[in-house]
């Protein structure tokens, strides 16, 4: 299917791990995978799951606070517990918690998302296999080795799966479906081919990730920026504190300054942020992630034009930090972490430089241009912004173009 050009014009998601995992604060489905909490008392969790104070009206007016665009919300992870009445399986919450979900964010203009593990560890007709990594594997009764599959036992699962992704598909029609757990089998075993003829037959314009394997439309790296950008469409998930669920005791939450870092390092090579938060089991978002959200927001609001409308900027050396271009390539943007102290430098721009200013305050900059030879462009100078314009996260710097972007990538001249 063609890639929908709205996520690539997208640039921020908020990611939602909301399960029963958020009762006892353990980490999601892996907590009784490896063995550190036993599977009954896991399970146990739904009798305090309550969602008593879900207000998805209220995520969807801080996603939007915060400039997203669009949000992916846990239907089911790997521990098999499904956030709406599936007709597929007993282990669902009692009532609909996706249908609100679809709803809130519809009436935002935000475009729905679902995640779904293609692995259930808690399913009888499922042999989980272990961990790739040694450290990971525990003598845990409800880890199987590989191989161990029953054929018919695996047809009954894969009916399972595809009956619960076409009940999401049809009952809320995503805007992008976000599959996980594919690791464990290959593409033929999961028939995955088959699946996605299935959702485009409902819902051709579903966007669906890499862990769809061949049929995925977006590569999704997760907790760590990649230092060269996948090609085509991506997405870099990051969790807000260090858990993806709601764990009590998990209070390392990363600042503002440091989630804008994340962010303009992540649109400046092309990508999305998909941005995670934990609610709690009562369904509130803890204020901690709230606030740092409302401050993401705040400040993509100061500098709208340098986020949404852009493409990729600079390749790396050209500017010492990221960037963005505007979509007529006439535009750059340049993110300044910290304060600039004399003038910044950028190196290989062949085409002149019309005017440079501070974005969010219109404060003019001077430019200059020092040396070059022949093909070989000189540097080109800014001067640094006052310090009342330095933004306290990042200053973005507009660089208006006599043109489109023309840059020097050789190696210069001996003479």
């Amino acid at each position: 299917m063609t890639m929908q050009n709205w996520f690539a014009e997208a640039k921020l998601g908020i990611f939602l791990h909301w399960g029963i995992y958020a009762v006892e604060g353990v980490a999601e489905s892996w907590s009784f995978y490896l063995g550190r909490i036993s599977f009954d008392d896991y399970m146990r969790q739904r009798e305090g799951f309550t969602a008593a104070k879900y207000d998805p009206a209220a995520w969807a007016e801080l996603f939007q606070r915060a400039g997203a665009r669009y949000a992916v919300l846990t239907a089911r992870h790997h521990d098999g517990y499904a956030l709406w009445p599936t007709a597929y399986s007993d282990r669902h919450t009692a009532a609909d918690l996706l249908a609100p979900y679809a709803q809130a964010l519809r009436d935002k203009d935000l475009k729905v998302g679902f995640y779904y593990s293609h692995s259930d560890w808690a399913h009888p007709d499922y042999a989980s296999v272990r961990h790739a990594d040694p450290a990971l594997v525990v003598d845990s009764p409800y880890v199987t080795p590989a191989g161990t599959d029953d054929p018919e036992a695996w047809q009954r699962f894969l009916a399972y799966r595809d009956g619960q992704v076409g009940e999401l598909t049809r009952a809320y029609r995503p805007d992008l479906l976000w599959f996980d757990g594919e690791w464990e089998r290959a593409e033929s075993q999961w028939g995955l081919g088959k699946l996605a003829a299935d959702i485009y037959a409902v819902r051709p314009d579903t966007v669906l990730n890499a862990r769809m394997l061949s049929h995925g439309d977006y590569a999704t790296p997760e907790q760590g920026l990649p230092m060269r950008a996948p090609d085509g469409p991506w997405e870099l998930c990051l969790t807000v504190n260090d858990s993806w669920g709601y764990q009590h005791a998990d209070t390392n939450h990363k600042s503002v300054r440091m989630l804008v870092r994340y962010f303009a390092e992540t649109i400046g090579m092309g990508g999305n942020l998909l941005l995670d938060v934990g609610p709690r089991e009562d369904g509130t978002i803890p204020q901690e992630q709230a606030d740092r959200l409302i401050g993401l927001g705040d400040w993509i609001r100061r500098h709208d034009s340098a986020v949404f409308g852009t493409v990729r900027g600079l390749p790396p050396g050209h500017h010492y930090g990221p960037s963005t271009l505007s979509a007529d390539g006439r535009t750059l943007y340049l993110f300044c972490f910290d304060p600039v102290r004399d003038a910044l430098a950028l190196r290989g721009l062949r085409t002149g430089v019309r005017a440079a200013s501070v974005l969010a305050t219109g404060t003019r900059l001077g430019h200059r241009v020092t040396g070059g030879h022949g093909e070989v462009p000189g540097l080109t100078w800014i001067d640094a912004p006052p310090a009342a314009d330095v933004d306290p996260h990042a200053t973005v710097i507009a660089v208006e173009l006599d043109g489109p972007l023309d840059l020097y990538t050789g190696q210069g001249r001996d003479s």
